[in-house]
């Protein structure tokens, strides 16, 4: 294919979608609402498209790997944002080298596991 490629935005949803949207506005992204049911989160030029439906089994089979410069550093930052204290479903695994490179992970408010990483 000659078409260039510039991103890629996928789709997730929330089971409760105002938690949702608080959760990811306090982990840095900007929340950008382009309909009611319907925001997109952006953090530079990575982004995502948050909805207000909620299907059980496809959220709770919901992995994104979002590739960051420091995983370390990344890993103290969570930390700060006090993320379990304010949401009661969300948890926070810590750093894990693999030969491959370093990652963390981020269980949201519904349950979509994120992979906070960096490859070496």
């Amino acid at each position: 294919m000659i078409q260039g490629v510039k991103s890629i935005r996928p789709f997730i949803g929330a089971e409760n979608f105002e938690i949702s949207r608080s959760f990811y506005r306090d982990l840095g992204f900007e929340e950008i609402v382009l309909e009611p049911k319907l925001s997109l989160f952006k953090k530079q030029e990575t982004g995502f498209y948050l909805q207000d439906y909620y299907a059980k089994d496809w959220i709770e089979n919901t992995m994104i790997f979002m590739e960051v410069n420091n995983t370390d550093e990344f890993w103290k930052e969570l930390q700060t944002l006090n993320l379990t204290e304010k949401y009661s479903t969300v948890r926070l695994i810590p750093v894990r080298t693999m030969d491959w490179g370093k990652e963390c992970f981020v269980h949201d408010p519904s349950g979509i596991l994120w992979h906070f990483g960096e490859f070496f």
